[in-house]
C-alpha cells in the first residue's frame, strides 16, 4: 500500500512506531423482559453496578487518573442523566436500546458544544454509555488494545486506554478526538504519544499494518516505506540516547552552560505524585494543586483532612519550600456545588480567588489548615487568577484573622508568606502595585488572555502560544518587578516544560522552573544547553 502522511495535533509527546491496531468495541446482545418495571429496574442496578466498579478503581487508582474517574461517578450519580431512558422504557422499550437511545443523544450533545472542554468529555460519555450496557448484559464490552500496537480509531474511551500496558510502548492515533481529553492527559502521565484531529481514517480496503506516530509535531504515517522507516527508527534511538543522558542528571542541580544556576521545581497535582520519587530530583514544589481534595464523590474537605495532606507534602520536601495554590476551581474546573453553573463565559467568570472570596466559609477552612501546616516546612501558599490588589488584600486579611483565631485556641500555626499567580494580563502589567511576597507566572491562562485564543481550540490553537513576543514581554515586566521589589519570581505553567522555550524564558531573567516531575530530567538538559 501507498504511504500515508496524516496531519493532525498533538496530544501527548512522544516518538513511537508499531502495528496497527484498528479499535472497535464489541456489541452484544441481551434477553429483555415485557415488563417496564422489570427493564426500570435492570437499568437502575446496571447504572448503580457501573457507579460502584468505577469508585472501586478510584480507590486503587492515584492522582489524575482517579480525579478523572471521578467526572464519570459525578455523571451517573446524576439522575437527570438517565431519565429519558426510563421514559421510553415505560413505553416499552428495553433497556438496553433505551439507555443508548439517551446516551447517544447526549454524546452527539457534548460533540457538538462550542466549548471544546465539552466536547472533549464526549468520550467519557461514550464509556459511560459502554460500561452500564456491560452491566446489562453481563459482557464486558471494553475493547482491548495489543500491546506495543498504534491505535487508529475515532476516539477512544478512558476504559479502553487504561485496559492497556502502555510500558511495553505503543501510540495513539485519532481522527477526532481533543488535546484537552481525559484520555490525553492520560497518555501525557503514562508517556505514550497520542495524535488527534487526524481526520477520516479511510484505508479504501485493507487498513495499514504498521504506522509511525510523532507525538511532537502532530503527525503520523502509515505505510511507511522502508527508508521512511529507517529514519524514524534513528529518530527514535537518538532520542532514547538524549532521555537516557538526561535522567542521568535527573538529580543534579541545574545549570545554564555559562554556570548560572536555575532552580527545577515541581509541579504536583495530589501527594500520590510524590510516592516514588526522591526529594533530590528538585530544588522544591512549585505547585501544589488542590483541586484534588474537593472533588465531588468526597464532599467539600474539612480542615483536619487538609491538614494532614499539605503536612505529608511539606514532610516529603525535607526542608525545601513548597508553594501551595489555593483552590483554583472554575473555568474548565467546575466543582458540584461550588461553582457557579451555566456562566456564559466561566474563564472570564467566578473563578479562583474570586470563587474563594466569594465563599468565604470554605476558603478559611482552607486558610486554617494551610497556617497548621506551615510549622511542619517551608510553607508559600499562593493564590489564582488574581487581577487586583483588592483582592491580594482581602486574602492576606482573612489569613491574619485565622492565624489570629488558632493561636488564640493554643493551635500551633504559623502566617506562611503570600503569594500570587501571574495569569491575568492585569497583573503582569502592574505586578508591582501587588505587596505579594512573590510572584508565579500561570502560562497557560497569561497566554489565553493575552492572545484571546485557547490552546484547545483547533482553529485558534496557532495564536496559542506562549513564545509570542507579547507573552514573553509581559513575562519579562513579572520579572522586573519581582527585582525591583526584592521577592522570588518563578513560572509554573506549561511553557516551562517546552524545552523549546527554555532559552527564550530564561532570556526574560527567570531563574525558577516549575514543571511535572516526568519531565524534570529533560528540562535540566535543556538548561544546559542553554548559553553554549
Amino acid at each position: 500500500m501507498t504511504e500515508i502522511h496524516l496531519t493532525g495535533r498533538a496530544a501527548s509527546p512522544g516518538l513511537a512506531i508499531g502495528p496497527v491496531t484498528m479499535l472497535t468495541a464489541s456489541v452484544v446482545r441481551r434477553t429483555a423482559s415485557d415488563d417496564p418495571a422489570q427493564e426500570a429496574a435492570a437499568l437502575r442496578a446496571a447504572i448503580e453496578g457501573a457507579r460502584a466498579e468505577i469508585a472501586g478503581l478510584i480507590e486503587r487508582l492515584q492522582g489524575e487518573v482517579a480525579d478523572i474517574l471521578e467526572f464519570q461517578v459525578a455523571m451517573l450519580e446524576d439522575d437527570a442523566l438517565a431519565d429519558a431512558a426510563y421514559e421510553v422504557i415505560s413505553a416499552g422499550i428495553t433497556a438496553d436500546h433505551a439507555w443508548r437511545l439517551a446516551l447517544d443523544v447526549e454524546i452527539e450533545g457534548y460533540r457538538a458544544a462550542e466549548d471544546e472542554y465539552f466536547r472533549a468529555r464526549a468520550a467519557d460519555i461514550v464509556d459511560i454509555r459502554d460500561r452500564v450496557l456491560a452491566h446489562l448484559s453481563g459482557v464486558d464490552t471494553v475493547a482491548r488494545i495489543t500491546d506495543g500496537s498504534i491505535v487508529a480509531a475515532d476516539d477512544i474511551t478512558p476504559s479502553a486506554f487504561l485496559a492497556a500496558d502502555w510500558t511495553r510502548g505503543g501510540a495513539i492515533a485519532l481522527a477526532g478526538g481533543s488535546p484537552s481529553s481525559h484520555v490525553a492527559m492520560l497518555a501525557r502521565a503514562r508517556g505514550a504519544p497520542m495524535v488527534v484531529g487526524l481526520g477520516p481514517l479511510s484505508w479504501n480496503g485493507q487498513p495499514p499494518a504498521l504506522a509511525l506516530v510523532d507525538g511532537d509535531a502532530g503527525t503520523v504515517i502509515f505505510n511507511p516505506e522502508p527508508e521512511t522507516r529507517r529514519q524514524f527508527e534513528q529518530r527514535i534511538a537518538a532520542a532514547n540516547a538524549a532521555l537516557a543522558a538526561a535522567e542521568a542528571g535527573r538529580a543534579t542541580p541545574a545549570y545554564t552552560a555559562d554556570r548560572r544556576r536555575i532552580a527545577v521545581l515541581l509541579n504536583v497535582t495530589a501527594p500520590e505524585d510524590l510516592a516514588s520519587l526522591d526529594p533530590a530530583i528538585c530544588d522544591g514544589i512549585g505547585l501544589v494543586r488542590t483541586e484534588f481534595l474537593f472533588e465531588a464523590s468526597h464532599g467539600l474537605p474539612d480542615e483536619d483532612t487538609q491538614y494532614v495532606i499539605y503536612r505529608r507534602i511539606l514532610e516529603w520536601a525535607e526542608g525545601r519550600p513548597v508553594t501551595i495554590r489555593t483552590l483554583d476551581a472554575g473555568g474548565d474546573k467546575p466543582i458540584a456545588g461550588l461553582t457557579v453553573d451555566g456562566e456564559s463565559n466561566p474563564f472570564l467568570g467566578l473563578r479562583g480567588i474570586r470563587l474563594s472570596l466569594a465563599r468565604p466559609e470554605i476558603f478559611r477552612v482552607q486558610l486554617r489548615a494551610l497556617a497548621r501546616a506551615a510549622v511542619h516546612g517551608v510553607l508559600k501558599v499562593m493564590l489564582p487568577m488574581i487581577a487586583i490588589p483588592s483582592e491580594l488584600d482581602r486574602a492576606g486579611a482573612m489569613l491574619d484573622e485565622e492565624v489570629a483565631a488558632l493561636r488564640a485556641k493554643g493551635i500551633a500555626c504559623a502566617r506562611p508568606p503570600l503569594g500570587i499567580m501571574v495569569e491575568v494580563p492585569a497583573a503582569a502589567l502592574c505586578a508591582e502595585d501587588f505587596g505579594a511576597a512573590f510572584y508565579s507566572i500561570g502560562s497557560n491562562d497569561l497566554t489565553q488572555y493575552t492572545m484571546a485564543a485557547a490552546r484547545d481550540i483547533g482553529a485558534v490553537a496557532d495564536l496559542n502560544d506562549a513564545g509570542n513576543p507579547a507573552v514573553l514581554a509581559l513575562i519579562a515586566r513579572t520579572v522586573e518587578a519581582a527585582r525591583k521589589r526584592d521577592v522570588e519570581v518563578s513560572l509554573c505553567g506549561d511553557a516551562a516544560a517546552d524545552t523549546r522555550l527554555t532559552t527564550a524564558l530564561l532570556a526574560t531573567g527567570l531563574r525558577t522552573l516549575s514543571v511535572a516531575p516526568l519531565t524534570v530530567a529533560r528540562l535540566k538538559a535543556a538548561i544546559a544547553k542553554v548559553g553554549s
